[in-house]
């Protein structure tokens, strides 16, 4: 029998890299963006970040969390002058969409996938998790292979968000965390150098870690043993289907 604990464990990092799958795709999302004038990381930030709303950098930023806030003001700030940051949001979740449409297709028993993906969100709460709020208000998609991928990148904002919130309770700087987590990502996310990384930083984001999951397991203990087992058989074929 699959545990709530260990289906977070096994679940979440298969969702993690999932439900980022098609932000930079080559052969949707990208020539989408293009289409509007945005190039792949403007259309990134103002698709990911649109479901906010027409905000300002700073607020971005607190939701996205880990990004230099020179990066953010720029990219956002550019890109919003070429399209409102809802409708950006509205092209994107459709660029979602046609991800799904396009990799997911032929898996079977997405019907049970989604059911208990659903399950996880309907009991996840959102307070104080904005980016999470915000995408999760959005209609899911009617057909199969699109709702499987929503709510892959829907759940993927739910622990990313409690992850940020665990790491400011730890008091850690999230510039300091994310090198810890992505030390080749440092200059890609705006910053100059990487900042110096203590012991006790590390042990903060380990405690941080854990906290996350401790944060989103309530969400996940809403499904019983078939829908864990269905969770887990969903994510091993969208991984199957990116791979092949």
């Amino acid at each position: 029998m699959t545990t709530p604990t260990e289906l977070v464990q096994a679940a979440c990092p298969k969702i993690g890299s999932l439900g980022a799958a098609h932000y930079f795709d080559r052969e949707i999302t990208v020539p989408r963006g293009k289409e509007l004038g945005l190039d792949g990381f403007r259309f990134y930030f103002l698709g990911r970040g649109g479901v906010l709303g027409d905000v300002e950098p700073r607020v971005v930023q607190s939701a996205f969390g880990y990004f230099a806030p020179d990066l953010v003001a720029k990219m956002w700030d550019s890109a919003r002058e070429k399209l409102a940051p809802r409708e950006a949001g509205r092209v994107y979740m459709e660029c979602l969409h046609a991800f799904g449409r396009a990799k997911f297709s032929g898996i079977a028993d997405l019907d049970a996938f989604c059911a208990a993906l659903e399950a996880v969100n309907n009991a996840a709460d959102p307070a104080a998790l904005a980016l999470y709020a915000a995408i999760s208000a959005e209609p899911l998609a009617d057909d199969l292979p699109a709702r499987a991928m929503q709510l892959v990148a829907v759940l993927r904002e739910f622990r990313g968000s409690c992850h940020l919130a665990a790491i400011r309770a730890q008091n850690l700087d999230p510039a300091v965390a994310h090198a810890i987590k992505r030390p080749a990502d440092v200059t890609t996310f705006g910053y100059a150098e990487a900042p110096a990384i203590t012991d006790e930083d590390r042990a903060k984001h380990n405690a941080a870690e854990e906290l996350t999951d401790q944060m989103v397991l309530p969400a996940y203990a809403a499904v019983d043993e078939a829908g864990a087992a269905a969770i887990l058989a969903g994510l091993a074929a969208m991984e199957a289907a990116l791979a092949g």
